[in-house]
């Protein structure tokens, strides 16, 4: 009877054990399927890429006023998806002006007219340091797939930056040939203005204090700008909204209640010009299919 007992509790313990030690080590990586979806976001706590069955984006056509760097974006993408060499892009500028709507719609379009399974990778900024474990994730995909960041920047004390830069260009392996990185940021070199003087200020060689952080973004091959619109093109973006979604109202109502919607929110933008035709729909009982 004791020995049962003892037994009992010795087995009760390992249990006990078993599932402390289960804890510690974390949940197992999770199965990664491919054909899921053509968008995913990158939940590094158990290795996992979540599909997203339907992607937050807008066709390629509506996107107006940044036709330049959209047409760059577009062949330096189609490259990639074809199999050809292309270049990691930073998209970089004034706020709202289009830069993550561009990236997710040249995805979709190239992967459309291509006819290649190109995938896309969001990565939120706070797990950039795990950018390691998802290259060997991507690597033995056999996917084509573009890593996406979107609002990258870095404060004061963050070495997140470092795992950033051995991915895009450096280490023994550096970048897998079936992976490419684009980035949006509203810091040409990602890192605050007051950051940059301040090292500047305090290092025996100033030239030397801010080069390993600026030469982050010497790593994307393309720097897209984007710049504030003036009022022609948002009136541009209003118009082409206002078309494809057959809102009704006429040119000059049109013009006039964007611009004064411009005028209460601060200022134009892609982003203003979106937000203005998402009021007038709705105040017009008109449905919105992206």
């Amino acid at each position: 009877m004791i020995r049962e007992e003892t037994a009992s509790l010795l087995l009760s313990e390992l249990r006990r054990l078993t599932i402390a030690v289960e804890r510690l080590a974390g949940p197992a990586p999770a199965v990664n399927d491919w054909n899921a979806a053509d968008c995913f976001v990158w939940t590094p706590a158990n290795s996992f890429i979540q599909p997203v069955p339907r992607p937050n984006r807008i066709a390629l056509k509506l996107i107006r006023g940044v036709d330049h760097v959209r047409d760059i974006l577009h062949e330096n993408t189609l490259r990639f998806a074809e199999g050809f060499a292309a270049n990691n892009v930073l998209l970089w500028g004034a706020r709202g002006m289009g830069k993550s709507s561009l990236v997710k719609a040249v995805h979709e379009d190239v992967r459309v007219a291509s006819g290649v399974s190109l995938k896309l990778v969001e990565v939120h900024r706070e797990d950039i340091h795990t950018l390691p474990a998802l290259l060997d994730i991507l690597k033995a995909s056999g996917q084509r797939v573009i890593v996406f960041c979107d609002d990258l920047s870095f404060d004061h004390d963050d070495t997140a930056y470092k795992s950033l830069k051995a991915a895009l260009d450096g280490g023994i392996e550096g970048r897998p040939d079936n992976v490419l990185f684009y980035a949006t940021s509203n810091r040409r070199h990602l890192l605050p203005r007051h950051m940059m003087e301040n090292e500047q200020s305090t290092a025996i060689n100033p030239s030397e204090a801010v080069e390993e952080k600026v030469s982050l973004s010497d790593r994307f091959g393309l720097w897209l700008g984007f710049h504030k619109c003036g009022q022609e093109d948002y009136l541009t973006m209003i118009d082409s909204y206002a078309t494809h979604f057959d809102l009704g109202l006429d040119r000059e109502t049109l013009h006039h209640e964007a611009l004064e919607w411009a005028t209460t929110r601060g200022g134009r933008s892609g982003r203003v010009a979106w937000q203005y035709i998402q009021d007038a729909a709705g105040r017009l009982r008109k449905p919105l299919d992206r």
